[in-house]
Formats: C-alpha cells, structure tokens, sequence
C-alpha cells in the first residue's frame, strides 16, 4: 500500500447521485476517498426508489455511478450502514479524515401529519418508500423482503412526482391481477409502454370492463398546483400561470394513460378504524388563497378504502451527532453544504436539498465537492497514520464480503438477483 500519511483522505457517506458525483471530483483532485455505502450496490434511489419500468434510464445512472465509483483513490464499503454498523462519532472523532460528505439520501417517508396514522402501519396503511422497494425487487429470487398485495379501492395520500409513481404501480398491480382473472397475462412494461387504455383495447377491453374502482390520489391542494414542474425564482402573474397550465398537462397525460382517479383539496385530519385496522379517513376540504391552504369549516367528509398509501415525501434518516433543523440536515450555507457546527462536514444532494431529483442532486453533489476540493487544496493534509485508519476500512470491507475489485463486485452483486 502506498504511502498515505501526506494526503488528503474524504469520506462520503452514500454511493448514489449526489455521493459518486462527489466522489468523482475529490478523486480527479487527488483525494482519496472512503465510500460508505448502506446497500450492497451504491445506487440508491436509481435502484430503489425509481420504478423498474424506468429501464434504460436506470441502467443509464447506473453505469454513470459504475464509473464514477471505479478507481484506485475511490475505496468502497458496502453493506454498512451509517449509524448501525458504524457511528457517525467514530468517523468524526477517530479517523481524523480532511472531510466528511453526508450524501445518505433521503430514505425516511415524511409522516402523514396525524398522530395516530403511524400505530396503523402494516394495517391498512404503508409507506411510499417500502411499496417501491417491494415492486423493484419482489420478482427476484433472492428477494426476501416484506411482500405487499395492492388491492383495488387504494388511495394514495399525496401530490408529487413520486406520488405518480406509486398511482402507477397500483395501477398495473390490480389491472394485470384482473386481466389474469380472464386468461391474459399482461407485462407491466407493456402497460407503461402502451398506456392501460391502448394495453386493454388489444384484448378489446375497456377499463371499465374490468369492474374496478381503480386507485385514487387525494391531494390537499389542486392539480395546477401539484409540484410536477419547476416555478422559476420570483416568478411574474404570467410565468406561474404558465407553469400552472404546464403542471396541469403534465397530470392529465399521467391520468389519461393510467386511469386513476383524483381528488382535489383534501387534508387528512383523522383515521377512522376498524378492528385494529385503518379503513379510512375523515378529510376537510380546503381552499387555495395566494397559494396557500385554507381549511374550510364544517366540511368534513369520510373515506373508506381498502389499503391507504402515504406519499407525501421523503427526508433524511436521524443520524446520532448530525443536527438537523426540521426534516433535514441543519446546513449553514445551502450553497457550500457546511453542516451546522462541524468543521469540515458537509450534506450534500436531496439530504439537504428536500428534492429528489436525479439532475438536482449530482449538480449539488458536485457543487459541494468542488468547493471542498478546492479548500483543501489549500491546506496541508492532516498528519494522521493513514495506513491505521486504511486497515480499518480494509476490516469494514472484509466484513460486508468485498475484496477491493469493484467491478467483478458489482457483477457478482447482479448475478445473484
């Protein structure tokens, strides 16, 4: 092992978009870099978050982290997790790196809002988050996670770009369940290619033919209002209208090809339960005044349902030693990424950011990175023993299973799904 005591050494915590970004420009700088990474593979949310109808798109991220990630100053662990299998404190404290990069992502679903919904998870309710993982991976044979069943008559408590996804997934569940039910097996990939209503015309079947209720979004503000498109900073009277015209064709395209239902201007204030179960929930209705919610008085309105899906967002995992304001990691400089209170520790993508965009999280991965490359440039590296600290990763590696070729790692990983 080459001598390392007189070089920059970063950790990076999360191998995902905004970690292999950053990760790719602290090593073209000459930093070396420590990867932690939670999963076996580090692709995060390309992996498990984003739906597996999103085939080239995935494989597309995935090469571009395959890449970043591949190289003799990058040195990946696997299979350990932040806060579990080792501490945030004894990386802060005891390694006496140059940098830490909190790239760990944003995997914890944003609550419901209402006390009482989380005793009823697993019983009427779940979570965004675990329904995709469970549809991304559910058809592989080492797959031994939670199975769900989507029934017909779900809703889907939300209004974002994840919340279509999870409309769509409940939506090729019960359509390709019922069509079974004739003796037609259906590919989900030909349902996201061709759109239910073209998919069933084939086989000279309607939606309604099949006698579902389908799925249904409830949404507390209105369709022009969903976050489906980008407003421009202090926008004028004409650019959010603009912006309104262009969320809402954006939500009839997704509506028109998979056929769930919608309903505006609903908040959940209350679960209504049913032996130990969540059957439904008491809505108020709302009004938008300047492009905030009003509940309205008196108009409380009852659902019930047969499955309830939270997909209001997700926020950052707590982490013992890393403060956070609110849902996320408490930065003093959205810009530089500078954790609050701990030197030379940053946060970086949709841990700090609030968005899980793909493009959004590797500019501010790369952002970060670059202006941390560029400090420590101009500082002498710590004079710590380094090759103590290298025997250490060596042991966290040997643990997870991983012997250093990154590649034949990945393709082992693949081969056993």
């Amino acid at each position: 092992m080459p001598r390392m005591s007189q070089e920059h050494i970063a950790v990076v915590i999360g191998g995902a978009v905004a970690g292999s970004e950053a990760t790719l420009k602290l090593r073209e700088k000459g930093i070396r870099v420590i990867l932690i990474e939670q999963n076996p593979l580090p692709y995060g949310k390309i992996e498990d978050g984003l739906p597996r109808w999103h085939v080239e798109q995935r494989k597309k991220e995935e090469e571009k982290i395959n890449e970043r990630l591949d190289h003799a100053l990058v040195h990946f662990v696997p299979s350990t997790k932040l806060g579990k299998d080792l501490s945030f404190e004894e990386i802060y404290k005891e390694w006496s790196v140059s940098a830490i990069l909190l790239a760990s992502g944003a995997w914890r679903d944003r609550p419901v809002g209402v006390e009482e919904f989380d005793r009823y998870v697993g019983k009427g309710l779940l979570y965004q988050n675990p329904v995709v993982y469970w549809f991304n991976h559910y058809h592989e044979p080492s797959y031994n996670g939670p199975r769900y069943e989507i029934p017909d008559n779900t809703i889907v408590v939300g209004g974002g770009l994840a919340s279509m996804d999870v409309l769509k997934i409940c939506q090729f569940e019960i359509t390709q369940r019922a069509l079974l039910k004739r003796g037609i097996k259906m590919d989900m990939l030909t349902l996201e290619k061709e759109g239910i209503p073209r998919a069933l015309e084939k086989h000279g079947l309607k939606w309604a033919d099949l006698g579902l209720k389908g799925t249904t979004l409830y949404y507390r503000r209105r369709v022009q209002d969903m976050p489906l498109a980008d407003t421009p900073p202090k926008p004028t009277p004409e650019q959010l209208e603009k912006a309104d015209a262009l969320r809402t064709k954006i939500f009839n395209n997704y509506q028109s090809k998979n056929l769930f239902n919608m309903q505006e201007r609903h908040l959940p204030k209350a679960p209504i339960i049913d032996n130990g179960s969540l059957v439904g929930i008491r809505f108020t209705r709302t009004e938008i005044v300047d492009r905030k919610v009003r509940e309205l008085p008196n108009t409380e309105v009852e659902v019930r349902f047969n499955l309830a899906i939270s997909s209001i967002g997700s926020i950052p995992e707590s982490i013992p030693g890393i403060p956070q304001k609110g849902e996320t990691y408490e930065v003093e400089d959205l810009e530089t990424g500078k954790v609050k209170n701990l030197p030379n520790v940053y946060a970086l993508g949709n841990a700090v950011t609030g968005k899980g965009n793909i493009r959004v999280s590797m500019m501010h991965g790369r952002k970060v990175a670059e202006q941390v490359a560029t400090m420590l440039a101009a500082q002498t590296p710590k004079t710590t023993n380094a090759e103590k600290l290298m025997a250490r990763v060596k042991a966290l590696q040997s643990r997870a299973g991983y012997d250093g070729n990154f590649k034949s790692w990945v393709e082992k990983q693949l081969a056993m799904r």
